[in-house]
């Protein structure tokens, strides 16, 4: 991707995350919606915006939601950024902050884990004796 297509992804991706904070008055459009990235066509005239949802369980809800608002969402868009054709959005979930945040819990459990096993019982039961 040209560094012009860059510029255009960097500033959809701010305008987009500002339309997104005020709302929606969708139902289904609910929970802290983030916009971690978007990859534009080499024509431009699509734009594949990948979000992420808090809590998790709202995601597939949200993104049905946001599918739905899309042309809604594009006119918002276009109203802050100066472009001479507007992409069409096609929202996917971001699934990599999840797993990226199942990864660091299972390394978090797995420290752990070595630290009890490595323990020793003075540690374990907090009477460590103190020499004088």
């Amino acid at each position: 991707m040209s560094h012009h297509g860059d510029q255009i992804e960097s500033v959809l991706c701010r305008a987009l995350q500002e339309v997104l904070s005020r709302g929606l008055n969708d139902p289904r459009v609910r929970g802290l919606i983030s916009v971690t990235g978007i990859t534009l066509s080499v024509d431009k005239r699509d734009a594949t915006v990948m979000i992420s949802v808090l809590p998790a369980e709202r995601g597939s809800s949200t993104l049905h939601g946001l599918k739905h608002a899309a042309q809604h969402l594009r006119t918002e868009v276009g109203k802050r950024v100066r472009l001479r054709r507007m992409p069409r959005l096609e929202f996917k979930l971001d699934r990599s902050l999840k797993v990226e945040a199942d990864v660091l819990a299972a390394i978090d459990r797995a420290v752990e884990a070595d630290r009890e096993r490595t323990a020793t019982p003075e540690d374990a039961d907090g009477t460590e004796e103190q020499e004088s």
